[in-house]
């Protein structure tokens, strides 16, 4: 019997494109078969994730002429160094523009996957295998695709969408605990910046999540995919409303690049940057006092740092100022105007962020 599945779409005219969810989907040739283009299938990954799924995902691809790109695992390795090894792959095989990329993997396999279709040869079709639960709500969806550079995350990219999204919640089975709560973050994102009844349904329900349950899995996948693809469909190159999908993120890109990319996973970055935003929210008068201690508090009960490792204010400015969301080296801050409700803001008082930079514990360096 063919498991349940969820789709939704991301509503951008011409370019729409589906999101599938449920268990086993990877046994699910049809719901890839429409979406790719010519004969030419090249499948990205990396080496946690070949020996696991990329068999499946072979197999899937009956009549298809299939070759492999397997790269190293780390948030270290997105780089512009290793999108050239897909490129000459591509090249190496002579894949034209009716060829097809499949990212089969967690974030950085999927933005280095999708920024190598954006450019090679101008741009050709790539589809969304995301095996990560951060992957699976939030970087599969969306279209930014994009590399690190060694002073700035995400600094050299593009917005290219995929044609599909294919989500088989089964993949979290082998991802490890950390990795899991590094998703929990982005997930918990979305209740905090727009969806208060979805924060307060996490709260109950953060020991099922926890523990994997797979409907409690689904249901949150399901909720976080929605809300991102709403507000794509509504600001796809984060003009304006897309940018409050970035709660946390001015803080954590800091720590990230400060640390080393790796040291922090991305998540848990995220999780120690909405924890600063909301102290920040409350000193700007933005948010009651009570209600930053709920959002750190529902981000310590997924098991995610709730304060920075101890960078100084000078070092968190610096890279703040280089982060792309800067605008002429002015920072720019998501903050929480109420539980649910985000919005940004710049020419945040110094005096109040100086506050934030220097308030409470710092962790060590190592997570």
């Amino acid at each position: 019997m063919e498991s349940l599945i969820e789709s939704l779409k991301v509503e951008l005219g011409d370019r729409s494109y589906p999101i599938h969810i449920g268990a086993g989907l990877l046994g699910r040739g049809d719901l890839l078969q429409p979406h790719l283009c010519g004969s030419q299938v090249c499948i990205v990954t990396n080496e946690t994730v070949a020996p696991l799924y990329l068999a499946q995902v072979e197999s899937m691809l009956a009549g298809r002429r299939v070759s492999t790109v397997v790269l190293p695992d780390g948030e270290q390795h997105k780089t512009l160094e290793t999108v050239s090894v897909i490129y000459d792959r591509l090249l190496e095989l002579g894949f034209s523009r009716s060829a097809t990329l499949i990212a089969l993997g967690g974030g950085v396999i999927g933005d280095m996957t999708g920024f190598a279709a954006a450019t090679y040869q101008r741009g050709i079709n790539f589809i969304q295998i995301p095996t990560t639960l951060l992957s699976q709500v939030d970087s599969s969806v969306g279209g930014k695709t994009g590399v690190n550079r060694p002073l700035g995350k995400n600094m050299v990219g593009a917005f290219y969408q995929p044609q599909c999204v294919l989500i088989d919640t089964t993949t979290l089975n082998t991802l490890p605990d950390r990795e899991l709560k590094a998703g929990l973050a982005e997930v918990i994102k979305y209740g905090l910046i727009n969806n208060p009844g979805f924060l307060a349904w996490l709260e109950q329900n953060m020991g099922a999540l926890l523990r994997r349950e797979p409907a409690a899995l689904a249901a949150s996948i399901k909720v976080s995919c929605e809300e991102k693809a709403a507000i794509v469909a509504a600001d796809e190159t984060e003009t304006g409303l897309r940018a409050i999908l970035n709660l946390g993120h001015t803080f954590g890109h800091a720590i990230e690049t400060a640390m080393g990319y790796g040291t922090w996973l991305h998540g848990e970055a995220v999780a120690a940057g909405m924890v600063m935003a909301a102290d920040l929210s409350w000193r700007l008068g933005l948010l009651d006092q009570a209600e930053a201690a709920q959002a750190k508090r529902i981000i310590a009960s997924a098991g995610l740092p709730v304060a920075p490792p101890a960078i100084s204010p000078e070092t968190f400015i610096r890279f703040m100022s280089k982060d792309k969301k800067a605008d002429e080296g002015k920072i720019r801050f998501v903050l929480l105007e109420g539980l649910g409700k985000a919005a940004v803001k710049d020419g945040v008082d110094g005096s109040l962020l100086s506050a934030t930079l220097t308030a409470g514990e710092r962790l060590t360096a190592s997570r």
